[in-house]
């Protein structure tokens, strides 16, 4: 028997290590024999702390939202007495969020241990390594990622083969390989949960990407906050080096490779490649003019080969089952699985991969579980600050390059925010500006004043303040700022507003001819009224409220004091009549 403990950071933020303490001082005070493996996160972030336990037949059973005295239940009857405790096990409908996925870049999370190298070798890896050294010419190598259709999984879709192939042709020595791993975006945690869950089939896919372009250096660019992460892939490092799958001589071929880790320092631009290369040159990461592209003049001045983390973690998959395999799933220009990253008002948040051409629609409700507390949705945010808002309406729309761009948003890395009817389209907008244009290096006049002027604008609209001409304003803003951007930072930051403008604009001009935010989220335009006819005289709502804006005496309806009122609500949240309403 065998249990697993789910140990990415959302398991370990849920008290994952907790219940691994409780199961370690159970093992050791019974004295019995039990595998425990610490595993990833399977992508269940809503479901956490998890616990599957494996008997010698190999049935699983998955416990969900494991304390420590959960834990002790589950050690005392069913690791000692095989005895299912059925109030902590994974319902059907949570079982169907796994079902419903295809896991290529996932296949290994929450499956083997990240910090032993022998578990991801039993499942098969440094195999396509070992194949395409021993195999394949990189030609061949660069030809099968062509057959696979492999697109570049950090937002803008470029085929990973032809930047391979560019690198390759390009003259000059020593060439590098460089995995992006500085995610940034808000609500998005795809990179992280590959380097924490299954580090080895990066590293792997970067070696095969190596060999391809003729590099013998590469380094894994990460942001610092992921401390996890860069554990992992420490461990992971120092296992494949010791194993022989990174240094000299790989595989008795005349192929070297090593690799580096490079900790960023939090700086969102920085995931554009060029300022990514700065950084790593240890100047401030600004973005530089293309032409010369990375794959031309990249690393110190030499060809360099940049892809991210979901990108690389496709790429040894990709070689053992073959470019046509992967070409198999997905639509005709998009191929393959894409992983996403479910955050906001969605039912199950965590992570899923689902096959390329699915609908958003399938995504939310089919895997996702639909809007917490049933409510409506109003939009779903695709490709974090970079992107934009894709209403109800639009849900159809296929998970694509393409079709999404169309919408005007963008794929991104795959972070998607769900929004219900009462998220502020106005406010979501002003909030994903002030991301970037706080993020902006400052390196433009266009972004970096441009985004400034807009989040002023939506800073008056959203505080009451909004004038005629605010939207005509923003939009001129907005696509002189797309047009006038260096990088891609500053060409994508109008994105939320602009996409927000052409499907919500009547929540900006109820904001700015009627002083009223339909959402009834943005304070200086909303009202708190305690309703008489409901109002049973309790004075809980006076009692609890911090700013004392609420008087009234035993008897007698309640009132609200709107000089005094802060709004911040906590007179609703503890109302047990629901007589008080927002206008």
């Amino acid at each position: 028997m065998k249990v697993l403990v789910g140990l990415g950071s959302c398991g370990i933020a849920a008290g994952g290590n907790k219940v691994l303490q409780v199961l370690e001082e159970e093992v050791k005070n019974s004295g019995i024999n039990l595998e425990i493996k610490k595993v990833g996160c399977i992508g269940l972030c809503y479901l956490e702390p998890i616990v599957e336990v494996i008997d010698g037949e190999g049935k699983k059973t998955t416990y969900v939202r494991v304390t420590p005295e959960v834990m002790k239940g589950i050690f005392k009857e069913h690791i000692l007495n095989n005895k299912v405790v059925e109030n902590n096990v994974i319902s059907g409908e949570d079982i169907e969020y796994l079902t419903g996925q295809k896991r290529i870049a996932l296949r290994n999370c929450g499956i083997i241990n990240p910090e032993s190298i022998d578990e991801y070798i039993e499942s098969g890896g440094y195999k396509a390594l070992e194949k395409v050294l021993k195999d394949m010419s990189p030609e061949r190598v660069i030809e099968e990622m062509k057959i696979s259709g492999l697109r570049g999984r950090g937002g803008a879709g470029f085929p990973t083969w032809f930047k391979w192939n560019a690198a390759r042709q390009a003259p000059g020595s020593p060439k590098y390989v460089v995995c992006n791993a500085d995610e940034g975006d808000p609500g998005a945690f795809m990179d992280r949960s590959i380097l924490e869950g299954d580090p080895h089939s990066v590293i792997e896919g970067m070696a095969i990407a190596g060999y391809a372009i003729g590099a013998e250096q590469g380094y894994i660019y990460v942001r610092a906050e992921y401390p996890l992460a860069i554990k992992r892939l420490q461990i992971a490092l120092k296992q494949a080096k010791e194993k022989g799958f990174l240094g000299k001589n790989l595989f008795g071929t005349d192929f070297s490779f090593e690799i580096k880790i490079k900790a960023g320092a939090g700086a969102f631009v920085c995931g554009e490649e060029t300022a990514l290369i700065a950084s790593l040159e240890g100047e401030r990461g600004m973005p530089r003019l293309k032409p010369p592209f990375p794959a031309q003049k990249g690393y110190l001045g030499k060809p360099t080969n940049i892809n991210n983390v979901e990108t690389f973690a496709n790429v040894p998959w990709i070689i053992l089952n073959g470019g046509s395999a992967f070409a198999k799933i997905g639509t005709e220009k998009s191929k393959g699985t894409k992983v996403f990253a479910l955050a906001g008002k969605i039912k199950k948040g965590g992570l899923v991969e689902v096959p390329m051409g699915i609908s958003l629609r399938e995504v939310i409700f089919n895997i996702g579980g639909g809007i917490k507390g049933d409510r409506k949705i109003k939009a779903v945010q695709l490709g974090g600050p970079s992107g934009g808002c894709i209403p109800e309406a639009l849900l159809d729309t296929p998970v694509d390059y393409e079709s999404i761009v169309k919408t005007g948003a963008i794929m991104g890395s795959g972070g998607m925010i769900v929004m219900d009817e009462t998220t502020c389209m106005v406010d979501m907008a002003r909030y994903f500006l002030a991301f970037t244009q706080k993020e902006s290096c400052g390196k433009c006049t266009h972004c970096r004043i441009g985004t400034k002027r807009m989040l002023e604008i939506l800073e008056r609209i959203t505080s009451g303040n909004g004038k005629e001409g605010d939207i005509e304003k923003l939009e001129e803003l907005a696509l002189n700022v797309k047009e006038g951007s260096l990088c891609g930072l500053g060409q994508t930051a109008p994105n939320p507003v602009l996409t927000t403008l052409k499907y919500f604009r009547d929540e900006y001009e109820a904001h700015i001819y009627d002083k009223k935010c339909p959402a009834k989220q943005c304070k200086a335009l909303i009202t708190f009224i305690v309703e008489a006819e409901k109002c049973k005289s309790c004075g809980l709502c006076a009692r609890k409220c911090p700013a004392n804006a609420i008087e009234g005496e035993k008897g007698k309806p309640y009132k609200i004091i709107p000089e005094k009122c802060v709004k911040c609500g906590t007179c609703i949240q503890v109302c047990r009549f629901n007589a008080i309403r927002v206008e």
